[in-house]
């Protein structure tokens, strides 16, 4: 019989926590499904362990489980509740009971309605043991980008700012230069690789023309789908993100039709997207993440510019921050970073929660969860 309040070890509180580092490995490689981690103990030592590979297949109970080799009597450490449907796959809850293990302990339930329990029903029919609830919090935070393309058809959003002290990201409108460090820069494009796509808006686009890809040593296979709002489309054939749409997926969402645009876009490798205009007759941004969704996307990085991340902080749509901020000032004439959302007025706009935060070089970093 599952045990859904139990009493858990500093042990298993400990195993626990490294499944749930595990997890966090397949972000940004495994959508659309969730990046699950597992540890396989026995008799007091690690015999297995695993995350969700890319593409979302093998899972991570079946690379731990042959990790572990023989894992009869064993306990795994789980931070989802094992799949019990066929699919690529047969189901991980199956090949828990065939290895024999005597315990199973789940952080927290999957709400996919192809699961929904089922995995625990297998496992609790075989005689396994199985307990609920450990570290359940850190686990729902991890597979959140999961958990919302299923409940709230949109993917995890957070945006992304690296300011001045004064919540200025630039010193003059139209204009391109660095805010932040080097390090600050660094530590964003770890951010990028653990997305499965990165957002712009058409201004930044054209001001900067980005690549939005991950240059870090090491990781430069894990650049996400670059996303562009353009409304008109206006993007150029000759941008960086057009020029290498065939070696990183580019995705244009706009509301106006241009069969000639579209085929050059689509040419150059691009997808282009057209959806319904909102009523400030721009992309309708809810639209955007339904779309998004549907293409198996569930972590959003936007990146900006300020009007594309305040109309997403209008819409209801941000689920984190991440800010990155000099000690420089600029002053009253430099660019907000929230476009018409004031730097001291932000409060008025989202309740903040303090997740972690840090140093990069010179520059202080804060990523919050946005309370609803």
């Amino acid at each position: 019989m599952m045990e859904t309040n139990p009493t858990f070890s500093e042990d298993d509180k400990a195993y626990m926590k490294m499944a749930l580092d595990l997890s966090r490995r397949g972000h940004g490689t495994v959508s659309p499904n969730p990046s699950v981690g597992c540890v396989i103990v026995k008799s007091g030592h690690i015999i297995g362990r695993g995350w969700t590979a890319a593409g979302g297949r093998p899972h991570a109970e079946t690379i731990a489980l042959k990790n572990a080799g023989n894992a009869e009597n064993s306990t795994a450490y789980v931070t989802l509740e094992p799949c019990s449907h066929f699919g690529k796959t047969p189901p991980c809850a199956e090949a828990l009971v065939n290895a024999k293990l005597s315990k199973v302990i789940i952080a927290t339930t999957d709400p996919d309605p192809r699961v929904s329990g089922d995995g625990i029903k297998i496992l609790e029919k075989a005689g396994i043991i199985v307990e609920l609830g450990l570290c359940k919090k850190e686990a729902d935070f991890i597979h959140q980008g999961f958990f919302q393309k299923l409940s709230q058809k949109s993917p995890l959003v957070t945006i992304k700012i690296a300011s001045s002290k004064d919540g200025k990201i630039a010193k003059n409108k139209g204009n391109k230069n660095w805010v932040t460090s080097q390090q600050s820069r660094r530590r964003g494009h770890l951010y990028r690789a653990n997305h499965d796509a990165i957002m712009v808006g058409i201004g930044t686009a054209l001001i900067d023309d980005p690549m939005l890809d991950c240059r870090v040593d090491g990781l430069e296979d894990r650049s996400p789908i670059r996303v562009v709002v353009d409304t008109e489309l206006r993007i150029k054939a000759e941008s960086k993100l057009c020029k290498t749409a065939k070696d990183i997926p580019l995705w244009i969402m706009t509301s106006s039709f241009n069969e000639q645009k579209y085929a050059m876009l689509e040419k150059a490798g691009a997808r282009v997207f057209c959806l319904e205009r909102d009523d400030q007759n721009r992309v309708n941004l809810h639209q955007v993440m339904k779309t998004l969704v549907r293409e198996g996307i569930t972590r959003l990085l936007s990146e900006g510019g300020a009007q594309l991340n305040a109309s997403l902080i209008k819409a209801s749509l941000v689920d984190r921050l991440l800010w990155f901020k000099s000690d420089d000032l600029i002053g009253e004439k430099g660019v907000n970073a929230l476009y018409d959302i004031a730097y001291n007025e932000l409060e008025n706009h989202l309740e903040l929660s303090l997740v972690d935060e840090g140093s990069t070089g010179p520059d202080h970093w804060q990523e919050f969860e946005i309370l609803r």
